[in-house]
């Protein structure tokens, strides 16, 4: 049977995959109160349709930090992609090149940079950086991904301590050291995991030091993480030229509130000075173009990308994308938007139920 939702890519990915590797890619932090709400909170919104529009053309094109994307759905940081699919991030650039979208690689991919970039030339591709608490070491990782024509750098904000992740103290998962010498082979497969990426994340680092980072790169800088209007305005403050509104799925701190409940709040704050992006909790077309409605200029899909890969690779990935951005292209019919400069908040209204 065909696969035709985001939700039949969950369930063979949780069927095949390993245990620790499913509980790892869907734990979330204690409760997983958050995790939960993510996608919750999108079922609280209810759509406006307006009718006699002729969508008999519907354009799903937008920009990103400048660059044209086929349409405003692309694909989050996430690591390890290797416990998904024996290429791993490898065939995620590809299909992320194939849909003409924009694909933020993780500190903590499981593929070096290098082959990731052979693998997928001509796509448009961010870096997410963990801060490393030798200012070197993130100097030359920084200097590494501008040579390899990333072009954006995303810093992760959302994560001075490791969130309380019960999953993997159940399965007594040292992630660096169990899980990935258990799913990913033995250090003879090549080099899996560069000394970098099993270091630790800076818990020092504070709004001051985005300076020094402004002073390392021409590349714009995207804040990972935020949740309040507080530190929206601090990022306009300091000048970086994009905000993700995310919870980290609901990885990080518990009990937070959904992103998408708090991306108004964000999107208020700046005042159109920075773009604003979101992840957390997209499963369907209407969830895309309910994060527009609020303001985002795009969103990141996270987990679902996982579940692709874990189906078929650089396949199953297209697949994903292909339904997500099917389903948006439909809910933006079927709402009468014709193009997403016309989504804006009067598509919506927030449910009582």
């Amino acid at each position: 049977m065909p696969l035709v939702c985001l939700t039949d890519f969950r369930e063979h990915a949780r069927e095949h995959l390993s245990k620790s590797t499913w509980d790892f890619i869907e734990g979330g932090a204690d409760d997983c109160c958050t995790r939960d709400e993510n996608m919750a909170a999108f079922k609280k919104i209810r759509l406006r349709p307006r009718y006699l529009k002729d969508v008999s053309k519907v354009d799903m094109r937008t920009t990103i930090q400048g660059a044209e994307i086929s349409a405003p759905i692309c694909i989050a940081p996430t690591g390890f992609h290797r416990l998904a699919w024996p290429d791993g991030e490898m065939s995620t650039a590809r299909a992320a090149q194939a849909a003409s979208i924009c694909y933020i690689t993780s500190t903590y991919a499981s593929c070096s940079l290098e082959d990731i970039v052979a693998a997928a030339p001509r796509g448009l591709r961010w870096f997410q950086l963990y801060v490393h608490p030798n200012r070197q070491i993130n100097k030359q990782m920084i200097q590494k991904v501008e040579s390899l024509g990333f072009k954006a750098l995303v810093i992760t904000v959302d994560v001075p301590k490791v969130g309380n992740r019960r999953n993997d103290i159940t399965n007594q998962v040292d992630l660096m050291k169990k899980l990935l010498l258990k799913d990913l082979g033995s250090p003879e497969m090549g080099n899996v995991m560069p000394y970098f990426q099993m270091s630790p994340i800076d818990p020092s680092i504070c709004w001051e030091d985005l300076s020094w980072f402004q002073s390392m790169t021409r590349l714009p800088i995207i804040l990972k993480g935020i949740l309040t209007k507080e530190d929206a305005e601090l990022a306009v403050k300091h000048n970086v030229h994009g905000i993700i509104v995310s919870n980290h799925g609901g990885r990080q701190l518990d009990e937070v509130p959904a992103s998408i409940d708090a991306l108004t709040e964000v999107v208020a704050a700046v005042k159109g000075k920075v773009e604003v992006y979101l992840d957390g909790g997209i499963r369907t077309g209407n969830d895309v173009l309910k994060a527009l409605a609020l303001g985002a200029k795009c969103v990141f899909v996270g987990r679902p990308i996982l579940w692709g890969l874990a189906y078929k690779g650089e396949h199953g990935v297209k697949e994903v994308l292909d339904i997500l951005k099917n389903e948006f292209h439909t809910s933006m019919t079927l709402t009468g938007c014709r193009s997403v400069a016309e989504i804006n908040q009067d598509l919506i209204r927030f449910s009582r139920l």
